[in-house]
């Protein structure tokens, strides 16, 4: 079995994402093995609000792009402090673009061993799965995915 050295995990900044990170955080201390924090800004957003700027209305994409990574940023740092992760031992990694496609990609160019994501994102859907990128992503990811569930509200 291969040994795990990188364990991704990825965070839609739900309600569940500190639990996410907490749990990932866990896993990595005990197998000894750095820590990838992924998110996606998704670039559907980023297109709405162009076609908002481009309508005439004082927003630029690149602008709203940079704000939400600051932000995101932020609230990662808080929840890092907060969980008392070893930040020599956590990456922050931000990709703007489809979740799906940015996850496999990170998972490939960070040499990720495993992922940890959460079964449900910033939707909070109830139902589980159901053509979400959590699904696709156990359908296509090359490496062990742990599935992380919420304890119920």
């Amino acid at each position: 079995m291969k040994q795990v050295k990188r364990i991704m995990a990825a965070i839609a900044f739900s309600r569940y994402a500190k639990d996410i990170l907490e749990f990932s955080w866990q896993l990595a201390e005990r197998l000894g093995c750095e820590l990838v924090v992924v998110n996606v800004i998704n670039i559907r957003d980023v297109q709405a609000v162009g076609e908002i700027h481009a309508m005439g209305y004082q927003v630029d994409p690149q602008d709203y792009v940079k704000g939400l990574e600051e932000e995101r940023r932020s609230q990662l740092q808080k929840m890092i402090g907060e969980i008392g992760i070893d930040p020599g031992r956590v990456k922050i990694v931000f990709h703007v673009g489809h979740p799906l496609d940015m996850l496999l990609k990170t998972v490939e160019e960070e040499e990720i061993d495993m992922v940890v994501m959460g079964t449900k994102g910033r939707t909070d859907i109830e139902y589980v799965f159901v053509g979400s990128v959590a699904e696709k992503m156990f359908r296509r990811c090359p490496v062990p995915l742990i599935s992380y569930r919420m304890k119920s509200a």
